[in-house]
C-alpha cells in the first residue's frame, strides 16, 4: 500500500505542481513530496527483512532523511507519527489505523511553527478525525476506508474557502491534494488493482554519464534562431529547397512552417547567409545568434570555479575546529560568490526550483567543523527542512536563522558580530531580516488571477514577501512598481541581484532610473546568476 501510493504521487507529480497558486515557473509542491517519498522508497526497497518495525523504520527515516520543502517536510512527519502507532503492530484494522494517522496529524502539528489551515494539515486532520469517529464500529475496512477517503476530498475542496488566496486562483492546495493523492494509491493497492511499482526516482532511475563537448568539437559555432514572417506562400518545395540550403551552411536544422510564418534553427558558422536566404521569403523577428564557443569557455570557467569552491569548502571541513561556522542556500553563481565573500563555510545549491532536503543540510553540517553553525535557509519553503536537520543533529549546536530570501541571508551575516555570543547574534541577525523586503521580478506560466490582479501566461510579475506587488509586459517597468510598493520614508538602500535573462546593462539602466526618483537612497546592482527570475531585489 505504501509503495503504491508513494507510485500515484510520482505519477500525478506534475498535475500537482500545476495547483502552485503563484503562476510561477517553480511550482514544485509535487517534486518536493514526491522526492521526499521516493526516498523512504528506496529504503523500503532495500529491506531484506520485511516486518512491520522494520518497514515503520524505513518508511520514517527515509522521508525523514529525504524530506524537501514545507509540504515533504511535513508529509515526513505524517509518515513518522503514522509508522510510530504501527511499528509494535502485526496487523491493523480499522482502530489501529485510524489512532496512527491521528498520531501522524499530532507529530506534523508540532513540527510546524504556526499551522496554517486550509493547507495538508487541514486535510490530515480531515482525515484522522474521520477515522476515530468511524473505526469503533467499522464492520469491514473497505467501508472505512472509503468513508474516510471521501472525507478528505471533501475537506480539501474546501481549503479555498479556508485560504482566499487559494480562492482567488481557482485552486484547492497543492499539499493536500498531494496527500489524497498518496492515500487513493494505497488504497488501490489494498482493493487489489494492480500497480507497476517500477519508480523512475530512486534505485530504478538510469544514471547516464555526459562528456563535456570540448570546444574543437564544435565544427558551427553559432546557434541562430528566427522567425520568418512570410510575404508570400512557402510551398513545400520551398520548405524542402530552404533545408538543403541550411545544410551546405550548418547542422541541427529545424525548419517548422505554417501559412504565415516559419521557425528556423541552425548551428553555422555564418548566420548572415541564412539570414539573407531567409529575406527572401518575408521579413524576419525574434532573431537570436549565440556564440556556442564562448558559451562553452564561459561553462569551463564556471565548472573550474565550482570545482575550486568545492575542494576550498573540502579543506575548510578539514581545518581546525572553530568556534562557530556558516551554511547557505544559495540560487546563482554571483550570490555564491557574495556568501563566500562574506565568510560562508558551505554553500548548498539550491532554492525555489529544488529545495534541499534534510538529508543535504546534515551533509553540509558533517563538512563544516565548528562547536556552533549558522544555518541560513534564505527561503520559507526551506526552513523547516533546516529545522529538521537541527532536531537529527546531536553532536553540534545549530541555529536556523529564519531567512526567507536571499537578501535577507546576506543581511544575516553582514550583521554577525564575532565578538558577540551566539545567542546575541542570532537575536541580532533575525531582528535585522525582519527589516528587507525583497521582490523577485519572474515571468508567468500560466493564467489566473491574485491579490486583485488579471494574470495572463507570459506576463512579467513582481512577487513580494506577502504577494503580487505588480504584473506587466516588460522586466523593468515591473521592476520599478516593484520597488515602488516596498520603499518607504525608512528606505536607505536599495540592491538589484540580475539572473538569467537580465543583463548587467540592463540592471544598471534601472539603477538609473531608481537613483533618479529615490535620490535618497544608495543603490547597489550585484550579479546573483540565478535562474527564473530576472532580478532579485531588496529594500532595506
Amino acid at each position: 500500500m505504501f509503495l503504491a501510493g508513494a507510485k500515484n504521487l510520482e505519477v500525478k507529480k506534475e498535475w500537482i505542481n500545476e495547483l502552485n497558486v503563484f503562476p510561477v515557473p517553480d511550482g514544485d509542491t509535487g517534486t518536493n513530496m514526491t522526492l521526499t517519498i521516493m526516498s523512504a522508497v528506496k529504503e523500503v526497497n532495500g529491506l531484506e527483512d520485511v516486518q512491520m518495525t522494520t518497514l515503520a523504520k524505513a518508511i520514517s527515516s527515509g522521508s525523514l532523511r529525504g524530506a524537501r520543502g514545507n509540504s515533504g517536510v511535513i508529509l515526513s512527519q505524517l509518515l513518522r507519527g503514522f509508522t510510530k502507532g504501527i511499528r509494535d503492530l502485526k496487523e491493523l484494522d480499522a482502530v489501529a489505523l485510524a489512532r496512527a494517522v491521528d498520531k501522524g496529524v499530532e507529530t506534523a502539528y508540532k513540527a510546524v511553527m504556526k499551522p496554517k489551515e486550509g493547507t495538508i494539515l487541514t486535510v490530515a486532520r480531515g482525515v484522522a478525525d474521520k477515522a476515530l469517529e468511524l473505526a469503533e464500529d467499522a464492520e469491514d475496512l473497505q467501508t472505512f476506508l472509503e468513508d474516510v477517503l471521501e472525507e478528505g476530498r471533501r475537506v480539501l475542496a474546501k481549503t479555498p474557502d479556508m485560504l482566499p488566496v487559494l480562492k482567488e486562483a481557482g485552486v484547492v492546495d497543492s499539499g493536500g491534494q498531494g496527500l489524497m493523492v498518496v492515500l487513493e494509491g494505497a488504497f488501490d493497492a489494498f482493493m487489489g488493482k494492480e500497480v507497476d511499482l517500477t519508480f523512475d526516482a530512486g534505485e530504478n532511475a538510469k544514471v547516464v554519464k555526459v562528456t563535456p563537448q570540448a570546444e574543437a568539437d564544435i565544427k558551427f559555432g553559432y546557434c541562430t534562431e528566427f522567425i520568418i514572417v512570410l510575404n508570400k506562400k512557402f510551398t513545400a518545395e520551398d520548405e524542402v529547397d530552404f533545408k538543403a540550403y541550411l545544410s551546405s551552411l550548418g547542422d541541427s536544422i529545424v525548419c517548422v512552417a505554417d501559412d504565415e510564418v516559419v521557425k528556423i534553427h541552425v548551428h553555422t558558422n555564418d548566420p548572415g547567409l541564412a539570414i539573407q536566404r531567409a529575406l527572401t521569403y518575408g521579413s524576419l523577428s525574434r532573431i537570436k545568434i549565440d556564440n556556442m564557443r564562448e558559451e562553452h569557455q564561459e561553462k569551463l570557467i564556471k565548472d573550474a570555479e565550482k570545482v575550486a569552491a568545492q575542494q576550498a569548502e573540502e579543506e575548510a571541513a578539514k581545518a581546525p575546529k572553530k568556534e562557530v561556522g556558516f551554511i547557505s542556500v544559495s540560487i546563482g553563481d554571483g550570490f555564491g560568490q557574495i556568501f563566500r565573500d562574506l565568510g560562508v563555510d558551505y554553500l548548498i545549491e539550491g532554492g525555489q526550483t529544488m529545495n534541499p532536503s534534510t538529508e543535504d543540510m546534515l551533509t553540509a553540517i558533517s563538512k563544516v567543523n565548528a562547536d556552533h553553525i549558522f544555518i541560513l535557509p534564505n527561503n520559507k519553503n526551506i526552513i523547516l527542512a533546516a529545522n529538521q536537520a537541527k532536531a537529527l543533529t546531536k553532536d553540534k549546536d545549530i541555529i536556523v536563522i529564519p531567512t526567507k530570501t536571499v537578501p535577507q541571508g546576506i543581511t544575516a551575516v553582514i550583521n554577525y558580530v564575532p565578538e558577540k555570543s551566539v545567542e546575541d547574534n542570532e537575536k541580532d541577525m533575525t531582528e535585522e531580516i525582519s527589516r528587507v523586503k525583497t521582490g523577485q521580478i519572474t515571468y508567468a506560466v500560466r493564467d489566473t488571477h491574485i491579490d486583485d490582479k488579471e494574470i495572463h501566461e507570459g506576463d512579467i510579475m513582481g512577487i513580494g514577501d506577502h504577494g503580487m506587488l505588480a504584473v506587466g509586459k516588460e522586466v523593468a517597468a515591473v521592476a520599478k512598481e516593484t520597488v515602488e510598493q516596498m520603499v518607504d520614508d525608512e528606505t536607505e538602500l536599495i540592491s538589484i541581484y540580475y539572473g538569467e535573462g537580465f543583463t548587467e546593462e540592463e540592471a544598471e539602466a534601472l539603477a538609473g532610473e531608481l537613483e533618479e526618483q529615490y535620490d535618497y537612497c544608495d543603490i547597489e546592482v550585484n550579479c546573483g546568476g540565478q535562474p527564473i527570475y530576472y532580478c532579485i531585489i531588496s529594500v532595506e
